[in-house]
């Protein structure tokens, strides 16, 4: 793909030149439109592309990062801020187009999104914001604020039986792919009769506790026939990682009792694994009747100036205070001053930086 470039020739139906005075000063959208040439030249994301006359162009980089900021002011989806891309004049103002200019593809933001995320500076977006604050003379003062916000995962949490059953299956599967010999001497070794080929929960008189206990009984030996089988084998990979997923779900849930059947314990990992689909995600507590599952943003804010300063990402599980040193960190680096936090009202956290 190439480059995309900005038309800097100036036309008569600039959305600027018929609605520019009607824009507050104040505002976004001002902003973006007097400065975001400056801010969003047309090299700004050339490093994402390799460098080719050939292929479709792709969308001038200002008009992308303008797009980017204003979706996550306003809260959009994809589709909704190139609709609003489309039929909104201060948007068309932002982005430095005409009336008539069209909108691009939704999935272009999800291309860009991928770009950016594997390239050397996936945070740009938000570091060079915050630079150009700094250089306005904002974010001066030392005092910070910190508070962390539930991010709910797409994930159903999946319980006990369906974790072992997935995990086996996941291991069968990447077998399948990488070593067919190895996927049979697995199959060879489990006692269930099951195929594992197909999702959710397999057949079970659930009113039955015995019933119950007996699936979870015969599900946790096939995960352990199948870790026997994986154990001197040379792993690496996808079969690594299914091997690990295995390892994990097969002992953090179960125990054995004394009759030697393993059963559900009555008790909750600490670092619990909440889904074999997304297997970062975790089960946190915003507050004693509040919980959620997935992760947790984690945010430094700037008093005075009221503007972010600092973010991460961790899992749901993760207490406040482990990230303030990285929220602190990253002061320096994008160019704000680190220094104190303090307390705020509403679940907000802070610490003294020494």
């Amino acid at each position: 793909m190439a480059l995309g470039r900005e038309n800097r020739q100036g036309r008569f139906d600039d959305v600027m030149l018929l609605v520019g005075d009607q824009l507050p000063v104040d505002s976004v959208y001002r902003l973006l439109a007097e400065h975001g040439g400056a801010l969003f030249g047309d090299e700004y994301f050339v490093d994402l592309f390799k460098r080719s006359t050939l292929g479709r162009p792709t969308v001038p980089g200002r008009v992308v990062a303008t797009v980017m900021l204003l979706q996550a002011y306003e809260g959009l989806s994809d589709r909704e801020a190139c609709d609003r891309l489309a039929f909104d004049l201060r948007w068309k103002a932002a982005a430095g187009l005409t009336v008539d200019a069209e909108a691009f593809h939704p999935t272009v933001l999800v291309g860009m999104r991928n770009r950016l995320r594997k390239s050397d500076r996936p945070r740009r977006l938000f570091e060079d914001v915050t630079a150009t604050a700094v250089a306005a003379g904002l974010l001066r003062g030392r005092r910070r604020v910190i508070d962390s916000t539930p991010l709910f995962d797409a994930v159903a949490t999946q319980d006990t039986v369906i974790q072992l059953r997935a995990a086996i299956r996941k291991v069968l599967s990447v077998t399948d792919r990488v070593d067919p010999a190895l996927a049979a001497r697995v199959r060879a070794a489990l006692t269930r009769n099951d195929d594992y080929a197909s999702l959710g929960k397999p057949p079970c008189d659930w009113d039955d506790p015995k019933a119950r206990e007996a699936l979870v009984d015969a599900l946790v030996r096939d995960a352990q026939a199948t870790l026997a089988v994986l154990d001197g084998h040379p792993l690496e990979g996808p079969l690594a990682e299914a091997g690990e997923l295995l390892a994990l779900v097969a002992g953090q849930d179960v125990e054995a009792g004394e009759d030697g059947v393993f059963r559900i314990a009555r008790r909750v990992a600490r670092d619990r694994l909440i889904s074999t689909v997304d297997v970062e995600a975790r089960h946190g507590h915003k507050s004693r009747a509040r919980t959620f599952d997935g992760y947790k943003s984690h945010i430094a804010v700037d008093p005075d100036d009221e503007l972010i300063t600092a973010v991460a990402v961790t899992a749901a599980n993760t207490a406040d205070r482990e990230v303030i040193d990285e929220l602190l960190e990253q002061h320096s680096t994008t160019g704000a001053p680190a220094g104190d936090t303090e307390p705020a009202t509403g679940g907000w956290i802070g610490v003294e930086k020494l």
